[in-house]
């Protein structure tokens, strides 16, 4: 099979090159040999990838494809789309990392040999680490005695998420792929079953089809709730059953729980055209791991896709797995790409289990975490509120970032579902669904945490549920984090604490948290130290002790009766006292006395009056020229190899986490905000006297990296410059580099956003003294320009403290 079929754009054809893509529009035109398109559209046409490598170096202008590229554009152009591509590619890296020796077998061999042999040898890597069967089968299984359900197949199916057809698996839960089994135990209905039992339904109905024995006496039941369907009507009686409760006097039986396996075996066929990617991947996890080959190609994918996918960022799951606590059976029901339970600290025999209505999401957050430990992985396809994978599992944690504002998440069809032991949800509460799902999937004791819209706390609409949540004390926290934590970044998410009430008398009070002062400027993002830190000192010890001496404008612990009033509002904004009221006029004076030493530290530095000059003619050269000439080095976050961490040692191990510095950083001066995208992206790390540009908003800015930004690593839309310090001046090249007219003649004008050719920008060409004397003044203009913004930001607290504290009656007008 050859690598022909693989396609690239002229966006990665100017990746591979190191151009930018007018360079390939150039080549197009100039070049008559340049491969044809062979996809795409007329305006964004697509070229085979083995065409362009071929004349690439043909023309001198490629050496060898970066193994990263190739592999990455083997799997951008793949004919049945990236996200199958980097499944295939999980799977291998899988049998990879367990199994290498049977790789190197697999792969010794032709295309079409791989792709005959491979299945058979991923099969049982899938069967052991997902559970069940790996194949994709309609039919029976085998020796089992496992089918599937509908034709996804059960025991029989497909596997990351399949579960064998035993009474007591190895993971300790049934699930709902038992089925066609002597005994199928905690499933939602009786399916080809010699006795159905565990199971709240209506046991007095028809007997289910199939079934050997009709079972017309009351079963015992074993799960108060695992029935995640609403039962049917006109039955003629009922008996003893959960379902029966605030419903008509006759129910049905509920109908079988239609979820899909999250990850199955390819088949031959299906791998085939995968095989030169196959290959490729293989190469790359010889050179970085199994692990991090993952990752990188999943980073850059859903790098490639921002709006497809909305991400949790990690240090947001890093806090709601501490507030979880450690658990050894852990449950995501709305997964994405993983980020929750990949933040939960390994345990012994250690559980996951995962459902996602998104079956590229399901899967790729599967293998992620199978690469990720050993730890067993059960995930599975489907609408979690209406087709549970998991009704008889009862966790130690469920951590969970819900879909918000969902109006069709089956209202309808759900009314009489027994996990609505808090109330049943109006259509426009969806997240207060989500609740009490986790809820309801938690062992006595458990924690649950959901990332929360702020509107939940508050609607009228919520208002009976909330109030039943504090009655029995399921909801031990609110906590308001800072604008732009997680997406979307214009509004304060909230992250609701829920506990699993048990036979104890319910918790007299709640705590609430509002984490609001920690917010950064603009999209900087927030000090997310200072957030994990504040929360973690307020959670443990309200946790420890019941209650919360009250922190003012941050935390406190309420009476449960306080909230319990006509709105039942659980918004910490509405219940904290502000910072300065309570600190009042002292604290207010600390900030003026602060401003006070900004503004004279300003005077100092204020330039001094200039100098008239006649206007320089230098002879010019480009930031291109002098990068060609071995001047400076010019790298950014997109087109680097991996740069490991200093000190970090060259194993499989995750790398440690580095601050990083975002264009928002670069243009407001401050220190490094950023986190390392989903998904261990390359990373270029900075150094002291590095020159910084941003390249998108039309901004003429540069920023010299000093000590103590030193070793961050590089967000994106940054370009790095490391001058040759034989050769270049730091503080001359991003004087000059911040030039308006200069900026000007190298952007390039969009509809919507300008865009900056770092390549273009222009220099003088003098003498390395000349360089230092420009030098020295820009950086006394960086100075005052940071005593400037010092003081505007002091200056902008002192006034909204003092409006407070006159408003709140703290401080006294004279």
């Amino acid at each position: 099979m050859q690598d022909n079929a693989t396609e690239v754009t002229a966006a990665g054809i100017a990746r591979l090159a190191g151009v930018g893509r007018a360079a390939v529009s150039n080549w197009r035109r100039r070049h008559a040999d340049f491969p044809k398109p062979v996809g795409g559209t007329e305006t964004s046409p697509s070229f085979a990838l083995a065409e362009v490598e071929r004349w690439l170096r043909h023309q001198g202008k490629l050496a060898e494809v970066p193994l990263r590229e190739r592999v990455w554009q083997q799997l951008a152009g793949h004919p049945e789309g990236p996200a199958t591509a980097l499944i295939h590619a999980g799977c291998v890296l899988l049998l990879i990392q367990d199994r290498p020796t049977v790789w190197l077998d697999v792969a010794a061999g032709s295309d079409e040999r791989l792709a005959a042999m491979l299945p058979g040898e991923l099969e049982p890597v899938i069967v052991a680490r997902f559970g069940g069967a790996g194949r994709r089968r309609g039919g029976a299984s085998g020796a089992s005695g496992a089918s599937g359900t509908g034709g996804t197949g059960g025991a029989g199916g497909v596997g990351g998420a399949v579960r064998a057809a035993s009474v007591n698996p190895p993971w300790g839960v049934n699930g709902p792929w038992a089925v066609n089994s002597s005994a199928a135990g905690d499933r939602p209905a009786a399916s080809n079953t010699s006795a159905a039992s565990n199971t709240p339904a209506a046991v007095n109905g028809p007997p289910p089809v199939n079934t050997p024995t009709a079972v017309n006496s009351p079963a015992p039941v074993h799960n108060p709730a695992p029935v995640h369907a609403p039962a049917a009507v006109n039955t003629p009686g009922t008996a003893n059953t959960q379902a029966a409760v605030n419903t008509p006097a006759t129910v049905n039986p509920p109908p079988a729980v239609n979820t899909t396996p999250a990850v199955h075996t390819p088949t031959g066929p299906e791998l085939l055209p995968s095989a030169p990617l196959l290959r490729g991947a293989a190469e790359l996890a010889a050179e970085m791991g199994a692990r991090q080959t993952f990752e990188f190609l999943l980073g850059r994918h859903l790098d490639a896709n921002p709006r497809q996918y909305t991400l949790t960022p990690a240090e947001l799951a890093d806090l709601m797995a501490r507030l979880a606590g450690p658990a050894r059976i852990v449950l995501d029901p709305a997964c994405g790409t993983g980020a929750l339970p990949r933040a939960v600290d390994p345990r012994p025999d250690q559980e996951f289990h995962l459902q996602d209505s998104a079956p590229e999401l399901a899967a790729f957050t599967a293998l992620r975490l199978a690469l990720h430990s050993g730890a067993a992985v059960r995930a599975a396809v489907g609408d979690t509120l209406r087709a549970d994978a998991h009704p008889g599992l009862r966790a130690d944690a469920v951590l969970c970032h819900p879909p918000f504002n969902e109006r069709n998440w089956g209202h309808d069809e759900l009314a009489y579902d027994p996990r609505w032991e808090y109330g049943f949800p109006a259509r426009t509460e969806s997240e207060l669904a989500w609740v009490q799902h986790a809820l309801a999937r938690l062992k006595e004791g458990g924690t649950a945490v959901l990332l929360m819209p702020p509107a939940t706390a508050s609607r009228r609409s919520g208002r009976r549920i909330r109030a039943d949540l504090l009655r029995r004390g399921a909801l031990r926290a609110v906590i308001a984090l800072p604008v732009g934590a997680a997406p979307p970044h214009s509004i304060q998410l909230h992250l609701w604490v829920l506990r699993r009430p048990g036979t104890a008398p319910a918790a007299p009070e709640v705590l609430l948290v509002d984490t609001g002062q920690y917010a950064g400027e603009g999209r900087g993002g927030p000090d997310w130290r200072a957030v994990r830190d504040a929360v973690a000192e307020a959670w443990s010890a309200f946790d420890r002790a019941g209650t919360l001496r009250e922190r003012p404008g941050l935390a406190r612990s309420m009476p449960v009766i306080d909230l319990l009033d006509d709105d039942v509002d659980l918004a910490p904004a509405r219940h904290l006292p502000p910072p300065a009221a309570a600190e009042g006029a002292e604290a207010l004076a600390a900030v003026r006395e602060r401003l006070g030493e900004t503004l004279r530290l300003t005077g100092d530095l204020t330039p001094p009056p200039v100098t008239p000059a006649h206007t320089a003619r230098w002879p010019l050269t480009t930031i291109g020229e002098l990068a060609r000439g071995g001047a400076l080095v010019m790298r950014s976050s997109t087109n680097t190899a991996h740069a490991r961490v200093p000190g970090a040692p060259a194993t499989d191990s995750p790398p440690a986490r580095v601050p990083v510095l975002t264009d928002h950083d670069v243009l407001s001066g401050a220190a490094p905000t950023g986190a390392l995208p989903e998904g261990d992206e390359e990373t270029v790390l900075t150094e002291p006297g590095d020159v910084v540009v941003p390249v998108l908003g039309g901004g003429a800015m540069a920023r010299v990296i000093d000590d103590a930004t030193g070793g961050a690593a590089l967000g994106r839309n940054l370009v790095l410059l490391r001058p040759d310090p034989t050769a270049l001046d730091a503080w001359f090249l991003a004087g000059f580099l911040r030039g308006t007219a200069n900026n000007r003649q190298a952007s390039s004008y969009a509809s919507t956003a300008t865009r900056l050719d770092v390549r273009r920008l222009q220099l003088p060409r003098l003498a390395l003294n000349e360089q230092r004397r420009y030098g020295a003044r820009f950086r006394a203009l960086d100075e005052f320009e940071r005593a400037l913004r010092r003081a505007n930001r002091t200056g902008e607290q002192l006034v909204r403290g003092m409006y407070d504290g006159l408003t709140d009656g703290t401080v006294a007008p004279d």
